[in-house]
């Protein structure tokens, strides 16, 4: 298949306004189907659990473009593909296969443990309570109603993986606008992929710099460390790259986490009760979570090594696949006819969310302490905490890869 060919893709909604819904829809036509990205990138979408952790565990799949896209050299061609260049265009763990992807998850992985994660424990427990004080003064003082995801389910993360990385105060704000940039899918234009691209260079460069002139106990330090002394193990590119994935992951996914768990617990008072109670634990809160409303949604891309079957459907040799977390967590087929209900009491730890096998997320460990610290005592301080708008008014980032609200108001006391 070229890009050319007239096949019938289904058009993925860049803005992702009803993932669920749309997750839907693409299983009615199958367990894998034609799909069209934003900007016109043609892919398969798989529809289902056992489609997808089959195709992630399958070793004729790869993570590479420049050895397994067969559309890898056409991208100049098409000014609105420029936007997935920051998923695939750039040289980390990410995007890479095989020895290359081992040599660098090794550089990284040991910071991730969750030896290393625990000993992490107090410094998320300060954070938390510090931002918790901060809404509650703001809610004492003529502010009934925050934003919950602006007042805690972005700062808490977004700090712990500054400190982690080293991260002056000064970048703090631009870093966090370059990754929402990234994730935002709704717009492919030449422009705002210019933009993005800049930013990297600005951003990271500007970090690379401040620890390479002060360097600290901090991976970043460790990297450029590394680098300099061994440049076979990681290049230059290799290096900011590096960084845009881990300081992105490490919290842009655990935001989304929070606010949805914080959402689905307010949405569901009787499932908030059996929490309260201790009937309903954290950790089932959290996988449940992950499963319903997986932090991303579907993540671009993995590319087919050879011809791969997909019951009676080929999906060519160098030909793009999504990985659609979002899919294989609301499919009926493994999880009941309900599947698309929140149930926390469901046990539904077998979920995809922070993937699976070599690529598994290494920053797991870590976003679970972070959701399992701050929703336990975001609860007990304001246990009279609401939404103040209607499940329907939230609005979703505007994306298909992350899943998650643009503000979460509330109020802390009914």
């Amino acid at each position: 298949m070229t890009v050319t060919d007239r096949i019938d893709r289904f058009a993925i909604d860049p803005f992702g306004a009803d993932i669920a819904a749309e997750s839907a829809r693409l299983r009615a036509l199958g367990p894998i189907v034609p799909v069209e990205l934003p900007g016109g990138i043609p892919a398969w979408a798989p529809t289902g659990y056992d489609t997808l952790k089959g195709l992630i565990l399958d070793p004729r799949v790869s993570k590479d473009p420049r050895l397994h896209w067969r559309l890898w050299p056409e991208i100049g061609e098409h000014p609105s593909w420029g936007w997935i260049l920051g998923w695939v265009g750039v040289v980390n763990m990410l995007s890479t296969y095989g020895a290359d992807h081992a040599r660098l998850r090794k550089l990284v992985a040991p910071s991730f443990t969750q030896r290393r994660t625990e000993k992490m424990r107090a410094r998320v427990q300060a954070i938390t309570a510090e931002l918790l004080d901060a809404l509650d003064d703001g809610g004492s003082v003529g502010e009934p109603v925050v934003d919950l995801r602006a007042g805690l389910a972005h700062p808490l993360p977004m700090r712990m993986i500054c400190e982690l990385f080293g991260v002056p105060e000064e970048l703090r704000e631009d870093t966090g606008a370059l990754i929402a940039a990234i994730m935002d899918t709704s717009d492919p234009s030449p422009e705002h992929t210019a933009f993005v691209q800049r930013q990297i260079g600005t951003v990271l460069g500007a970090l690379i710099a401040h620890r390479s002139e002060h360097p600290g106990d901090d991976l970043t330090t460790e990297l450029i460390r590394v680098r300099d002394e061994d440049g076979d193990r990681l290049s230059d590119e290799e290096l900011v790259y590096t960084l845009l994935l881990v300081i992105g992951a490490g919290f842009e996914t655990t935001v989304n986490l929070i606010g949805n768990a914080v959402v689905a617990l307010l949405t569901h008072p009787e499932q908030l009760a059996a929490v309260r109670s201790g009937e309903i634990g954290w950790d089932a809160v959290v996988d449940e979570t992950l499963r319903v409303h997986p932090s991303i949604a579907s993540l671009p891309l993995r590319f087919a090594v050879t011809d791969i079957e997909v019951g009676d459907v080929t999906v060519p040799a160098g030909d793009a696949i999504i990985t659609t977390f979002a899919a294989a967590g609301l499919d009926p087929a493994h999880y009941g006819p309900d599947a698309d209900s929140f149930d926390a009491s469901r046990g539904a730890d077998d979920h995809l969310a922070f993937g699976i096998g070599v690529h598994r997320c290494i920053g797991a460990p870590l976003a679970r302490v972070e959701a399992l610290t701050a929703l336990p005592a975001l609860f007990d301080r304001f246990p009279g905490l609401r939404l103040d708008v209607d499940e329907k008014e939230l609005r979703q980032v505007p994306s298909f890869i992350a899943f998650g609200w643009q503000e979460i108001p509330v109020r802390l006391r009914a």
